[in-house]
Formats: structure tokens, sequence, C-alpha cells
């Protein structure tokens, strides 16, 4: 018996279940990424093994097994693994969706995004003024969607630091911050408000 073989009461039959069936049920209903040792614990299986079965499953989905490829795949995005529709898909599913797609951010809210996400960790009144308006309520928006969170409080002036979370990594389909495009192309002299993130 395995370790990840379930224990049967006398007289009852267990069945075991494949682990890629088993990661398969799993990841078909988590909403957010889960790391290898979650899934692991969720299908009782020891983390080696898990690593294995999603490296198949990747592959299976990708078309590099017997099978054809898969309009969805199974990405790791913000330490976690989640199936994800393919990129090429999106529109296609944006569209049958519709009306039931979550409002979109707002200009302002997307502005405010950006500079938090790269100059993390930054006070409200320091993103003010790289905007040069006032930012209050889109920083209660991007709070109350989970995108943004509040780290700490400066000490001396009580002013609470600003950053982005993991929500915003799994949005964007990356796995840190590191992956987010050179932020100077993008300004009129690649400097104001802004250090360019290697």
């Amino acid at each position: 018996m395995t370790a990840d073989t379930p224990q049967a009461s006398e007289g009852e039959t267990v069945i075991e279940l494949p682990l890629t069936e088993r990661l398969e049920a799993i990841l078909l209903i988590i909403e957010e990424p889960h790391s290898l040792v979650s899934l692991a614990a969720a299908v009782s299986a020891p983390v080696p093994a898990v690593r294995q079965a999603i490296a198949r499953l990747v592959d299976e989905y990708d078309g590099n097994g017997q099978g054809p490829r898969r309009g969805f795949e199974l990405r790791e995005v913000g330490g976690g693994w989640r199936l994800y529709v393919r990129e090429e898909y999106d529109d296609l599913v944006a569209d049958f969706v519709g009306g039931q797609a979550p409002a979109r951010l707002s200009q302002a809210a997307l502005e405010t995004l950006a500079v938090i996400a790269y100059k993390q960790p930054v006070t409200r009144s320091q993103v003010a003024s790289i905007r040069a308006v006032n930012v209050d309520s889109v920083v209660r928006t991007l709070l109350g969607r989970g995108l943004i969170t509040e780290l700490f409080q400066d000490s001396e002036t009580g002013a609470i630091n600003y950053g982005t979370t993991d929500a915003l990594l799994q949005n964007l389909g990356i796995n840190s911050l590191d992956e987010l495009p050179p932020i100077s192309p993008l300004l009129d002299d690649g400097s104001e408000g802004f250090s360019e993130r290697a």
C-alpha cells in the first residue's frame, strides 16, 4: 500500500483513482492558482508525484501526447497552477460570456494601478503627485477589487504604503512583477516618476 492509497474500513473496497484524474477534478473547480503543495494535499499524494502528473497534463493539453491540442492550458501563474483558456480563444470566450463579464477598470484605475505596480511600495499622495489628480476613490476601487493591498504604515508620517496583490499577477497571466515590460519606452522622457524595471 502506497502513502497516497486511501484507507479502507474492514470489509470495504477502496478503488484508487489515477492521480492525473484526481488532479484534473481539483483543477476544474479551483478559481485561483494553487501551489504544488496545496494540490498534493488536495489529492493526498506526494509533491514529486504531483509535479510529474502536472508535467504530463501540460504535455497532454498542449497536444504533445497521443491526443489533440486542447482549447485550454494548464499554466503556472503567481506561484500556482490553474487551467486557463488559450490566448487565441480569449475573444471567443469573451463574446460567449458577454454581459456576465466583470466590469472593466476605468482609464483612471488602470493608470493608478500601473503607477502602484511600478513604484511599490508607494503612498496615495505619491500616486496622486505622479498622476496629478486625486486618487482616493480609485485606490478604494482597486482595494475593493483585490488588485492592491495595504503593505505597511510609515512610522513617521502615518501614510499607508500600497502594493499589488497576487490577483493582479493572475489577471495579467504572469508569475512576478519582473515580467512587466520596461516603462521607459512608454513615457515621454522615460524617467519622470518612474525608475526603469530591469
